[in-house]
Parts: structure tokens; sequence; C-alpha cells
């Protein structure tokens, strides 16, 4: 067996679709290959700050997905756009979840908790492995130390943004998100969480260094640094 060309990545979620296909199987029929590509374009669109490509893509990709009738498909795309936003530090309602969550399966009602922060021991025990680390961690710093180690890059910054969510955030994160954001170009979440770190500069007193990682987001954003 070997995978279809169809996976409709839940990476936050560590959560796959499950479509797979024989080599010597029949066609893939278009909608998983189409929906395939929009998810990618959206996924990319968003991180990238491009609001209206995330839309157009995302749509494409919800009704190649609803033409199926499959509701878990559909919640896991769901799942995967608010996944992006709390990336983002954009901390949000997951509407297009929430219409679908009294048929979603628990797993996906586990990890929409975890997505808000506030997942409970029950919701967190259906997470994947690597999420169950992070949200069950008994210390701040190891729950850090938990999402350090996740190797998705999205997947990691998903984790640290659910973790700064739910007032959980220590330093050490704050700076690997960065990182993380940095090495991936992902210019939308790069600049939330450079903001972040400059916010907790600031409130501790640290001017200069607050005035430092405002100059870095200049030069994200393209702009004059201020002095």
């Amino acid at each position: 067996m070997t995978p279809s060309p169809l996976r409709i990545r839940l990476l936050a979620a560590g959560l796959l679709s499950g479509l797979a296909a024989c080599a010597s199987g029949p066609p893939v029929p278009d909608w998983q290959m189409n929906a395939q590509s929009s998810a990618e374009r959206f996924e990319a669109a968003y991180l990238g700050g491009n609001d209206l490509v995330e839309s157009v893509e995302f749509k494409r990709a919800r009704a190649q997905l609803a033409s199926t009738g499959q509701v878990e498909l559909v919640t896991r795309v769901e799942l995967l756009r608010c996944a992006t936003r709390v990336a983002s530090l954009v901390f949000e309602a997951c509407p297009g979840f929430e219409k679908l969550r009294q048929d979603a399966a628990a797993p996906e009602r586990a990890y929409a908790d975890y997505l808000a922060g506030h997942a409970t021991a029950a919701a967190t025990a259906l997470l994947p492995p690597q999420q169950r680390a992070v949200a069950g961690a008994a210390s701040d710093t190891a729950a850090a130390a938990a999402a350090a180690a996740i190797t998705d890059p999205l997947s990691r910054l998903v984790a640290a943004g659910a973790l700064l969510r739910a007032h959980r955030a220590t330093p050490a994160l704050l700076a690997d998100a960065v990182a993380t954001a940095s090495a991936q170009g992902w210019s939308r979440p790069l600049l939330a969480w450079l903001g972040a770190q400059a916010m907790r500069a600031e409130q501790a007193g640290d001017a200069a260094e607050g005035r430092r990682i405002r100059r870095r987001m200049a030069l994200v954003l393209g702009s004059d640094p201020a002095p």
C-alpha cells in the first residue's frame, strides 16, 4: 500500500485523513487531488499573510471535501484553518468547526478544545502523543520543552500558540516560536511572536530589548525601523 495523493493534513493535530490507495488500484478521484492542492495553498497563503488567496483556496478545499458527504474530512480542514490562526496568535472562535461539532468525532472535538487552550484531562487523553505531552505537561517549563520537541514546524507553532492562549508561555517558548517562524519564512506568525516578545520585554522594563525586537518587526514589514 502506498499513500494516495491526498493527505489532507492536520499537521497541528498530528491527524491525517487516513485516505490511502493501492498503487495498482483505480485512479485517484479528482476531488482528492483538488482538495490536497487547495489545502496546501490556503495554509501557505495564510502563514505568508495573503488573506485573499487563503480565503479562495480554503473555500475550494472545503467544497471538494464537502462533496463527499464525509463529516470527518470537513471537520479536519476546518480545524487546520483554525490551527493556522492559533499558530499566528489570532485567538478567535472556530465557527466552521463549531457548526459541525455535534457530528464530529471525539478526537476532533478534543483537538478543538486544545486549540482553544482549555482541553480537559479527558480531552487531552484523546490527543495525538506530541500534543498530549504539551497539554498534559505538569509545568510550563515542561510544556515548552514538549512543544520544542515537535518536529513539524506548523505543529510546533500551534502548540506554542495553544500554550500562550492558556497563559502558560515561557520566554523559551516565545524564543523557539520566533525561531521556528523565521526559519520557515512565515511572516504572519513571525510578526505575531515577535510582538509577543517585544511586549514581554517592555513589561519587564527592558526598553532597549523591546526596541530591538520592534526594529526586527519593521524589517519583516519592509518599513523603516524606529531608532
